[in-house]
This record gives C-alpha cells, structure tokens and sequence, in this order.
C-alpha cells in the first residue's frame, strides 16, 4: 500500500491544481497519512521541507493556529471534508413493522384468521338443506352475513400488536440515536485559533487545525506532530501492537485518529478529518454510510469462516470488531475508536483466561422464564384443541349419530378452523410477549431519568446490573471530594507555615526559583481563569492539583503567565510528564551558557528520597541527610497527611556546562540528587452530600472502599470524613506494596486465596497503581467466600483506570475530569463527578428489578386465569368463554399497556433501606407467588361462578352451547366485563411486591400509570357498549355495569385478605425465574459456548430439550454399537481406513470417537447464532436427526463412565479444530480427529483474535 500511494503522491506533486485554494490536494494529505514512522518523516522532508512547511501550505500557523474565520473554516470544510463519519440510517418503521410480524404467535393467529374469513364467504352449494350439525337452538339468520367479522377483528387486533410494538422499537432506537448524539456532543477539544486555546466540539476540528493534545486523549482525526513532550500512542486499535508508540519529531510525527494518548503531551497540526481520517477509511471500507444489511449479514458469515479458518489478518480484525460494533450500537459513533486486537496471540491468551460474557442478568432470567411459560402456553393450547376436536366428533357422529356428508366437510372445517382459533389465543395469552417490552421500557424510561440525575448511561443493562450491586470502589479525588484544590499549608525556608505566608518572608532567591518552577513545570494547558460571574471562584482548567500550585503563585502576588509568556512551551528543553509510575514530573531548562536546570515536582515522600540538599531560611542550600528526611516525614508531611492535606514537594537540580549533556533517557539518574525548595498541602475539601450518600450505601448493604493514589494518612483521613470508615469498625487501611506483598505468594503470583482474607475487610487501599485497583476488582468479583457473587461498581477518571473499569460490572467514569479512554471503558458517565450520583444509580438500577417484578406479578395472574377459563369452558361448554378478540383485547391490556404503566414507577428511597438481591435471586420471591396464585383464586370463583350461575344471578339467557355464528349473549358480555375490570384493579395491587398494605402509596406521582388505568376503562366501555359482533359483546345495563365494577373492586379487598395470610406458612410456594448459574452448565457446553459472545439462556433450555430427545432415541442403538464393534474387533485404523458410506460403520467410527475424545456432546446442533430468540426456533423446529446424529457421542455421560473406564484416566483430548467445511458435514469433523493428530492437538482457540468490541461504544 505505501509504494502505491507513494507513486500516487508523485503524481499529484506535479500536477499544478492544488485544489484551488490550499498548497496541497486532499488525495495528497490521504496518501501522506498512510504512511508510518520514518517514510512519513522522509515524504514530509522531500515534498514540504518540515512540519512547518504544511502549515504554510495548509495557510495555518503552527503558533498562532488557524483564524478562526467562519468564512476560512468553510472552505477548509469544503476542501477536505468535515470531521463527521455519517451514521448508518435507522431502520424505517415500515421495517420494524415488518420485523414485529415475524412474531410465531401471530403468524399462527393471521393464518388462522384468513382461513376463517375465507371460510366464511364460502356457501356449499345445499348445504343449507342437510343436517350436518345437531342444531341446538335457532341457527341465526344472517350467519352467513356476519361470520366474517371473527375473521376480520382478529386481523384488526394483530395489525393493532404489531404497530405498538413497531412503535416501540422504533421510539428506543429513536431514543438510543439521542442518546449518541449526546455522548458525541459531550466530547470536545482543545485548538488553538487565534492565538488562544479553545476548546471546540470534535465535529468542528477542520484540516489546518492546530491541536493541542495531552494524556488520556482520543485523537479525533489524523495529524502530523509539531512539538511534543515525552509523546506515547497506544495504536492497537489501528495496527494490532500493543506496545506503546513513541511520537517525535525526528522518528516518527504521524498521528492517527482512534488511537489513544498514553503519555506526555504535544502539538499536532491536523491533516485528515471525518471520512478522510484513518478511521474514516475503514468506516468507508465497511460501508458506514449506505444501509447495508445484506452486508452486514455478509460480514457476520465471514466472520464466522474467519473463526473457523483462524486467519488473524491483523486489518481485518479491527474492521470486524466494527462491524460488531456497529451491530451492537445501531448507530456508528462520530470518533469511535477501533477497539484493539492487540496482537492476536496475546488476545487469545486473555480471551481463554477471561469469564464468558453472560447476558445481563436480568436478560437471562427472563428468556427462561419466558421459555418456560411458552413451553407450558404451548402444551394448554395443544390439549385444549384436541379436547375439543375430539369433544366435537363425539357430539356430533356418535352421540347426535349424524352421518358424515361430504358436502357438510366445509361446515365441519369451519368448527374445526373455529377450535384452532381458541387453541391459537390460549397461546397468546399464554406467551408473555410483553416481558421484552416491559424490560426494554423500564430501562429506556430509566435511562431518560437518569441523564436528569447526571447518569448518562452508555450500555442499558447496566442500569440494572448497578441495583445488585454489592460494593462501590471509588476514586478519592473529584468523586467523593470537590476536585477543588488550594495549597492550605507551606513548608518553605525552614519553616511550616499554616497558613500561606506573605511574599516577604520567602527568601528572594528561593522565591524566584519557586515560582518559576511553578509556571513551566505544571501543563500549559492548566490555567487559572477569572470567575464567570462577579465574586465568585476561579476558574480551574486542567488538572487540579497543578491549579493549586499556580494559585498559590497568584497568592505570593506573583504572575505565573508573564513567565510563561517568556518561556513558551516550544523553548523547554526537555519534559518527563507526569505517570502513575514516576509520580513525579519535571521539566528541563537550557540556560545561555549552556548549563541545564530541571524542575521536579511530586509526592513528597518518593521525591524527598531523591533530594540531597534543601533551600534554608538564608536561601542557601544545605545538606539534607536521611535523618533530616524522617524527622520532616514525622514532623511536617505526616501532620499535613493526617489533616487529610496532599502533600507535594517541589525541587530543582543544576546540570553544570562543564559536565556536557547528560543522557536524558537514563531516569533513574537524571532524578537524583535533588535540591528541595518546599513541600505545600493542598486540601480538596470533601463534597457535602457525600457523607449522606455513603451512609445510604452502608444502609442498602453496599460496601463503599476508597481506592486512591495519595497517601494512607491522607486517605485514612478523607475516608473517616466521609464516613467510610466508622469509630470502632473491624477494617483494613493498606498501601498499594503492602497489598500486593500480601495477595502475592513466594513466587511472586496473585492467589486468590490471599486476596479473599483481605477484601472483606478492606476499607481503603492507598498509594494504589492502576493495576492494584484492577487485581482488587477482579479479586472481589472472583472470590467464593460469600455464597453470592459480588457485583462490584468502579469509579475511575485516568487513562490507567480503563482495565478496571472494564472489569467491573458497571464502569462509572467522571464526565468533567475524566479522560476519553476511561469514558470508552465505562458503562455509565457521571456528567456531574458526583458520588451521591452513583446512590441515585443503585435508587433506578433496583426500580428496574421492582418494575419487572411488578409487572410478572399481574401478567402472570392474567395469564393463569385466562388460560385456565379459556381451557376448562372449552372443554365443558365446547366453546371458550373468552372469544379470540376479546383474548386480543386482554392481551394488550395486559401486555402493552401494562409494561407501560407498571414499569415506569419512579424510585423511592425506601428502595435503599434493603439489601442487593444478588444474581441468584429469583424474579419472582414466595410473596409474589403467593399473591398470583390468591388472586387467580379469587378471580376464578368469580368467573366460574358466573359461567356457570350467571344467567340465574341477573336473570338473562344462557349463553353457554351457543351455535357457531351465534349473536353474542349479555352472559359472556358479563363475564368478560367482569374478568377485565378485575385485571384493572389487580394492577393497582401489582403495584407492591413485598406485601405491603397500602397499595395507593405515591400513585398520582405517576401519571402514566392514572392515564393507562383511566383509559383502559373508558375503551373497555366502549368496547362493551358499542363492540357488537366484532367483540361479541351486548350492550349492558347500569346494574349489570355496577355489579362487574363491585367484583373487580372485591380484588382490592381480597389484596388485602392475601397479605394478612404470612408467607412464611405457605411452605409449598415455590420461587420461580432463577438465572442460569455458571455451575449449571456442563464443562463440555461451555467449551461449546465458547465462540459465542453471550451465553443465551433460552436457547440452553431448548437445546438441552433437543439433547435429551436424541440420547432417548439413540441411546439402545448405540449400546448394540458398542457391543457389535467390539465383538467385531475392528481395529481403530481400519475403522478409519474404511469408506464411512454405510450406517454402521459410521456408527462404529462414532463409537470410537465418543470413547477417544472428550467431543462436546453438542457438537452437530445448530449453533445458537442461527436461532436467536424462542421466535426463530418455533419457526424451525424440525429436528433433523438424520444431519447432525454421526456428530454426537450418544452415550450418555453416565454410560460413558460405565462401559468405557479408559475414559475416567484418560487425559481428555481437546475439542477438534472446526472444519473448514462450512456446512458442517459430520463425518468430515469425525474423520478430522484422527487423520490429522496434528491439528487435533492444538485446541481451538475460544471466541476469534478479536476484540469483542461489547464495551466498546
């Protein structure tokens, strides 16, 4: 590719139009960006001279920046793009509406309704005439007339689902898109236009740009470096290397966009932006812009063969991991950075090491419980249609002994079509369609409300994951104090001041050396700005302990900028930026005699070890012993600590000219012998609201741990101010070295043992490396002490927190002080720094949980009534009490609107007096079941007594054994009004779960809820009063109306009744809905599950379903298999060497196989890729024994270790490399395994190279 752009530049060198305007093409500053390290460097010599060169032909200054005219900035815009990639479009709504079609349930429902409106209008030529039925009663007249109305309402009400889910996914993509937009606008810049820094949203940096860039910065588009200091990229994400890039003016100046500043800091000036940047190229590559689904579906089977093939072309990987991204997003982010494959080995190293990605927690137990209840809806709807096809032919040919007429088949298939239809609407309202909806609500309502309360939540499951957590390791500085630093004390001259002191009693000299240490060795991008309005604070920019420093120039009435003015950034020497692993941060000077003079600044107790000398009160320098050190640390820095004050030291070193240059990259040596000037306390004062939110978290059985940088004493300090730690608690306080020397065992390894003796107790971890707070996560995540498994919450702001962010269950990274690295980990952004933000997150995470119980809890009771009515009516009286429309009716009562009433319930702050519900708490508690199967109860007595009493009750005809077109009867008007207003009411009662009394606490605080109850029973009036025919129904009188409003307001009452009863006694109530446990789930599926990115639950439990049923059926084949091949004597080779063409010796290959190898007994089953949701499996249920019988050992685990002993103490041989056969062929996979022990004996690796761009954004 370099050779090829490099001729291509040649050309356009020559080619006089410069694209009108500017000195070179945009073709031109494409094919420089695409060149690396030093041919960039050399192309830049040849064509321009150096970097300055560009900018004259780029018409900027590498000073002063660009004007800033809007006139200039629209031409750049028109000459070289805008830095924008343009989203994939959405899906349409004509889309969506044609994906809610593919729903299983109302393919059934459309089919089933066609047939009977075609039914319908069919007359058999003299039907009329025969008897094909036993009439029992007057056949209405107009039965032709009307029996097409069934037909049509049921294709009403499914076109009536189908639009509000439509609109559903379409509002949450909607909202999903606001929501991007959101985290792009957040993102901004820092420039340079007009000779002053300014910080500007990414989407407006233009070519010509001059960019300041500084650690933890994602670069938004490509640039060529004009000065930098101590420049490290992470570049993994573009070339795959996870080694850090060093950037400098004379090995290497290129910069690209999507890669991460590690260290140091620079200026670039900007040659590529938008589509024309490198990570523009590789969007444009994967077709970002058209609408592409086909493609993408092209990619994902690619995808799956590069899997299979292994090919770990390192460009590919990182265009894949867009893909996925783009998948998982739905919308492509402005400046998404390329997720690393980081070197494919490694990847996979850690990919094998790493626990699988479960689906939210959430997700799982709800597609089991789904699967569940679909399984049983599926079984009542089956017998129901059989109970009464066969309940038919028995009435009618034996009982009523008419004889069969061919001419009356119409007739027949008419109740026949009639019968299916009830079967159908058992099964809707069995399947609780709406459990998806009600989750993807409650969390899309959750989220809206949360940006309020400064959580702009970047991944929706962590919202919910954030109500079980157990413990919140959070940052010290911005997160539970006010990031609002000022130097408070001063050490200075031999003396400690408690206060800052007056200029004149600072010696001249040591003043001088003080301040201008202070201005050049702090970041020039930190500054400190008047105040917004009149009388307030400063402004502080940039990082704040540095603002602190030059503060405390500004109260020694010195003018740090003056000096900066006459040292600009471009005249220091040479810059050691500030890292987690120095500490410390110094910048060299060259004086005009050649001499060099450094200034360091840092923690006071790693720099004071360095120093040899200190400045005394004459302004001379003394010599500063080790004793002189300790007796400081005890009498200056400890006391300062102990206040909760950050210490810093600040030193100086003088590098004679007659020594000659030192050598600047040996660091250990340049940082020695040191001189001390002063060492400062700076106080960040603790936010005021904190303490009451840690106090909350201890309530809600969170435990809250400090993970910090500082010093033990400061933190202890910090922690017992915030409440963290409390008088007379059992608690641990360590530094990072103590931390590792007791997690660590002689070798040097982390045991996990060791960590779990430690984390329970530990309060707070001091003087911490990045990687201590990942060990410290990864340890309370991994542990087994308790019996639940701890969710853990991180806080981090640094580029260095990323690992542990990821790590965690939910990231939450600072939104004002946080790097771009660290919002790309996160899951959640805390727009406001705020820890009380994290509390309201717990408040929304554990109101999802509620919102989704609540709603289970009426669904469930709807559906156990109306299946159980629709059942046993069909069965007594021939004909479901409920009519399909009126099922329809309900099911969106209960579905839809239900999840929109139920789960938008605002959070209260009772919901923090109670502990974590843990993974494994089932979703549906023994309260709950208890007030399910009470109120069934309740709601059965009534129907049932009004089916089968009703007519005497009021006094009307009997609408039981009504005739296939019969007018509707005021009867089964009743019973239906009645079911529905108890429906109504007993969402009222769903609204509390825990057993509390009253039901109406805080109900007009959701309106939703008032407007969805109110409007349900106007359109149920309506309904009733003027649904005729369509629904069945008669119009009622007030009486009859007063009476279905009593019985649906006795569930209030009952309610109560049931919460008097003690759960406790109920000792046969089940839980139901738990997770899938990882324990749970057998190695060899594991191993199976590997390639896949989530482990989906439904699919587990059809699968295992499927499983069962093929050993069933095999399993004595097998035996006489084994038994056959062993009598046969068939050598393993010639088992092999033989044609597998006929049956059996596949099965004696087979047979071997199962013994030889360790094969996942899952092997030849469809992948879980290719059957998504419960939806798509219903749709291919044919179970294709003939396909995927030679792949599985059909030996049952239990056999296995019975017939074949060899098995126990034989080392398992890893899973078979995949086939390069794409179809899977199975005698291919068996051969596989022992013509090539090659390839048998490198197990495949799990999941591919690449990245799973899942935290991705």
């Amino acid at each position: 590719m370099a050779n090829n752009s490099y001729s291509g530049v040649k050309n356009s060198v020559a080619e006089p139009n410069h694209n009108g305007e500017f000195g070179c093409s945009l073709k031109e500053l494409r094919s420089l960006m695409e060149l690396r390290g030093a041919e960039g460097l050399q192309k830049i010599q040849e064509t321009y001279a150096d970097v300055n060169g560009l900018c004259n032909r780029l018409k900027t200054s590498a000073v002063d920046g660009l004007s800033g005219q809007p006139s200039d900035i629209e031409k750049r815009k028109a000459a070289f793009g805008q830095n924008f990639i343009p989203p994939k479009k959405p899906k349409t709504f004509l889309q969506l509406v044609w994906e809610a079609l593919q729903d299983v349930t109302l393919i059934i429902l459309e089919v089933a309704a066609i047939v009977s409106l075609g039914l319908s209008f069919y007359k058999p030529p003299d039907a009329g005439d025969k008897n094909c039925v036993a009439k029992r009663g007057a056949e209405p007249e107009e039965e032709g007339e009307t029996g097409w109305i069934e037909g049509a309402a049921i294709l009403l009400s499914v076109v009536c689902v189908v639009l509000v889910t439509a609109f559903n996914d379409w509002s949450k993509e909607k909202q999903f898109r606001g929501l991007q937009s959101r985290i792009e606008q957040e993102q901004k810049f820092t420039v340079v236009r007009g000779g002053q820094v300014i910080q500007i949203h990414v989407a407006e940096i233009v070519v010509g740009d001059i960019a300041q860039i500084k650690y933890g910065d994602l670069l938004p588009a490509d640039g060529v470096l004009i000065q930098g200091n101590d420049l490290k990229i992470d570049e993994s994400s573009l070339t795959g290397e996870s080694d850090h890039v060093k950037k400098s003016l004379d090995k290497d100046a290129m910069l690209l966009s999507g890669t991460h500043v590690m260290e140091g800091s620079g200026k670039i000036v900007v040659t590529a932006v938008g589509v024309n940047s490198q990570t523009g190229i590789i969007f444009t590559l994967l077709g970002a812009g058209e609408d592409d689904d086909d493609e993408e579906e092209k990619e994902k089977k690619k995808e799956k063969e590069r899997k299979k093939e292994k090919k770990n072309k390192k460009q590919d990987g990182s265009v894949e991991n867009r893909k996925k991204a783009k998948a998982q997003d739905g919308a492509a982010m402005e400046m998404q950075p390329l997720n690393s494959d980081e070197g494919a080995d490694g990847e996979e190293k850690r990919k094998a090491n790493l626990p699988k990605k479960e689906k939210s927690v959430l997700q799982g137990k709800l597609t089991k419980l789904a699967v569940q209840i679909g399984k049983a809806g599926l079984l009542m709807s089956a017998i129901t249609v059989i109970i009464l096809v066969v309940l038919f032919v028995v009435n009618t040919f034996w009982w009523d002994e008419v004889s069969w007429d061919s001419e009356c088949i119409p007739i027949y298939i008419q109740f026949f079509v009639k019968f299916f239809i009830i079967g159908v609407t058992v099964l809707v309202v069995a399947v609780p369609e709406g459990l998806p909806l009600a989750v993807t609500i409650s969390l899309a309502y959750s989220v809206k409300k949360m940006m309020k309360d400064n959580n702009l939540v970047r991944h929706l499951d962590a919202c919910e994951t954030m109500g079980n957590a157990t413990a919140i390791c959070s940052d010290k500085t911005g997160t539970l104090t006010m990031n609002r630093m000022t130097v408070v004390q001063v050490f200075i001259a031999d003396k400690h001041y408690r206060k800052v002191p007056e200029p004149d009693v600072v010696p001249a000299s040591t003043m001088e050396r003080l301040v201008l240490g202070i201005s050049v060795n702090c970041a020039y991008t930190t500054k400190i700005m008047p105040p917004e309005k009149e009388g307030g604070l400063n402004r502080q920019v940039g990082n704040k302990t540095e603002c602190a420093l030059l503060g405390f120039a500004l109260d020694l009435k010195k003018d740090y900028q003056a000096i900066r003015n006459e040292i600009p950034e471009e005249k220091l020497y040479k810059v050691y930026t500030f890292n987690s692993v120095r500490k410390s941060m110094s910048t060299v000077l060259k004086n005009d005699d050649g001499s060099f003079r450094m200034f360091s600044k840092g923690a006071s107790e790693i720099l004071l070890k360095k120093c040899y000398k200190i400045l005394t009160s004459t302004g001379e320098a003394k010599v500063f012993r080790p004793r002189d050190r300790d007796d400081m640390v005890k009498r200056v820095i400890e006391p300062m600590a102990s206040e909760g004050l950050r210490t810093i030291c600040m030193a100086y070193r003088d590098f004679p000219a007659a020594e000659g240059e030192p050598d600047w990259d040996n660091e250990a040596e340049i940082l020695t012998r040191l001189t001390c000037v002063c060492v400062v306390g700076i106080e960040d004062p603790v936010r005021p609201e904190v303490p009451d939110a840690i106090r909350k978290c201890q309530r809600a059985g969170i435990t809250v741990r400090m993970v910090t940088g500082d010093n033990l004493n400061t933190a202890r300090a910090i922690a017992t101010k915030c409440g963290i730690l409390q008088v007379g608690d059992d608690f641990l306080c360590l530094e990072g070295k103590e931390f590792n020397r007791r997690i660590r065992n002689e070798k040097g390894e982390i045991e996990q043992e060791r960590i779990d003796k430690i984390w329970p107790k530990l309060r707070v971890l001091a003087r911490s490396s990045p990687t201590d707070k990942h060990t410290l996560v990864k340890g309370i995540i991994d542990s087994t002490v308790v019996e639940q498994r701890q969710v853990v919450a991180v806080t981090g702001d640094g580029t260095n927190d990323g690992p542990a962010l990821k790590k965690a269950d939910v990231g939450f990274a600072m939104g004002i002080a946080g790097t771009d690295v660290a919002k790309e980990a996160s899951d959640i952004i805390l727009t406001d720094d705020n820890f009380s933000s994290i509390v309201r997150a717990v408040m929304w995470g554990r109101n999802v949980y509620d919102s989704i119980s609540k709603f289970l809890q009426f669904q469930l009771t709807v559906n156990v009534v109306a299946v159980i009515v629709a059942f046993t009516g069909a069965c007594i009286t021939q004909d479901s009490p409920l009519k399909a429309v009126q099922m329809l009716w309900v099911n969106l009562i209960m579905d839809t609107l239900a999840s929109l009433a139920l789960a938008t319930e605002p959070p209260t702050e009772s919901l923090l007096l109670r502990k974590p519900y843990g993974r494994n708490k089932p979703l549906i508690s023994r309260t709950m079941m208890k007030n399910i199967l009470g109120h069934a109860v309740y709601q059965l007595i009534i129907i049932f007594t009004l089916l089968f009493a009703g007519e005497k009750m009021f006094d009307i005809d009997s609408g039981r054994y009504a005739e296939l077109h019969a007018p509707p009867s005021e009867h089964y008007t009743i019973v239906f009004n009645t079911f529905v207003m108890m429906q109504l009411f007993n969402e009222i009662n769903a609204r509390k779960i825990h057993g509390e009394r009253n039901v109406f606490e805080g109900i007009f605080n959701n309106m939703i809820f008032c407007t969805i109850v109110f409007g349900t029973f106007v359109i149920q009036i309506v309904i009733v009063q003027f649904g005729g025919k369509p629904f069945s129904c008669v119009g009622l009188n007030i009486e009859q109306w007063l009476w279905c409003i009593f019985l649906g307001f006795g569930c209030l009452l009952w309610g109560q009744v049931i919460s008097t009863i003690p759960t406790s006694r109920l000792k046969f109530l089940k839980t139901a809905g738990h997770g899938t446990q990882k324990e749970e789930i057998p190695d060899e599926e594991l191993e199976e599950l590997e390639d896949l990115d989530e482990i989906d639950h439904a699919e587990r439990e059809l699968r295992r379903g499927q499983i069962l049923w093929f050993r069933g059926l095999n399993r004595i084949q097998t035996q006489m298999d084994v038994v056959s091949a062993f009598q046969s004597g068939i050598s393993f080779q010639a088992a092999v060497r033989r044609q597998p063409s006929s049956g059996s010796q596949q099965h004696d290959i087979r047979v071997v196989n199962a013994f030889r190898s360790s094969l996942s007994p899952y092997e030849g089953l469809e992948k879980p890729e290719s059957r998504t949701s419960i939806h798509n499996f219903m749709t291919h249920p044919e179970f294709r024994i003939e396909d995927s019988e030679p792949h599985i050992p059909l030996i049952d685990d239990t056999d296995a270790e019975d017939d074949a002993p060899t098995k126990r103490n034989a080392t398992p041989t890893p899973p078979p490399p995949p086939s390069p056969n794409q179809n899977n062929n199975a005698v291919d996979s068996g051969v596989h395994l022992f013509l090539d022990p090659s390839k048998s004996a490198t197990p495949s690796a799990p999941g591919s190279p690449m990245h799973s761009l899942e935290t991705s954004l």
